[in-house]
């Protein structure tokens, strides 16, 4: 048998055996790796799962309670707070107009009631006015009424003191509307409580209150 030439085989022999054990090693090193991996990830999700479905039983147990709660509740308290509610509005309504009507000094007495006036007294009005020389029934006395629309109120049966102050401003507005554009331009607001002042023989209260404003303008 011929060894000269042993060299020439045993050599890629042996690096042939290590090149594969070097491979199995490495296989299985890397294969451990992998696997280790797959376990942890596969462990994270399950974990992640596993507390979404706690969380959506806990919310589906809030919600069936909620809804057992809200079939409990009888009708009646909700349809007494309505009905409360309803009455504070119009309570509040009502306060709200109440207001508007004191602060834009339109609340006279209504048509239907009227005034009834005292007994005019010439020296009682003359003691409060000096010089002006006042008429019964007058209503020029009452600031922003001229002798103009005096006419215009006297052709609508308006001719008294007590007659003014039983007129709401509307029908105030109305009577000056009726004279043309010279009249629409005045503001009857204070005359109906002026003339009530008058037909009551309250001449220095009357007197105060005009000195106080301009031209009957609150």
């Amino acid at each position: 048998m011929d060894f000269s030439n042993i060299a020439c085989w045993i050599w890629p022999l042996i690096a042939g055996v290590v090149c594969g054990i070097l491979g199995y090693l490495l296989g299985r090193l890397f294969g451990s790796s992998k696997e280790e991996t797959t376990t942890h990830d596969t462990y994270d999700y399950k974990a992640d799962l596993d507390a979404c479905r706690k969380k959506t039983a806990s919310l589906e147990a809030d919600l069936e309670a909620c809804r057992t709660k809200l079939k409990a509740t009888p009708a009646a308290p909700a349809a007494a707070s309505t009905t409360a509610s309803m009455a504070s509005s119009f309570a509040a309504g009502a306060a709200t107009s109440e207001t508007v009507i004191s602060n834009t000094n339109t609340s006279v007495p209504s048509p239907s009631i009227g005034i009834i006036g005292v007994p005019f007294d010439a020296a009682a009005a003359k003691g409060v006015y000096g010089k002006k020389r006042i008429k019964e029934d007058d209503l020029t006395i009452v600031e922003g009424i001229g002798p103009k629309i005096s006419e215009l109120f006297h052709n609508h049966d308006i001719k008294t003191w007590a007659a003014l102050a039983s007129t709401s401003v509307e029908k105030c507005q109305e009577v000056l509307n009726s004279g043309g554009k010279r009249f629409e331009i005045h503001r009857p607001g204070t005359w109906p409580m002026q003339a009530e002042m008058a037909a009551l023989g309250k001449w220095a209260e009357l007197k105060k209150w005009q000195d106080e404003h301009d031209y009957g303008k609150a």
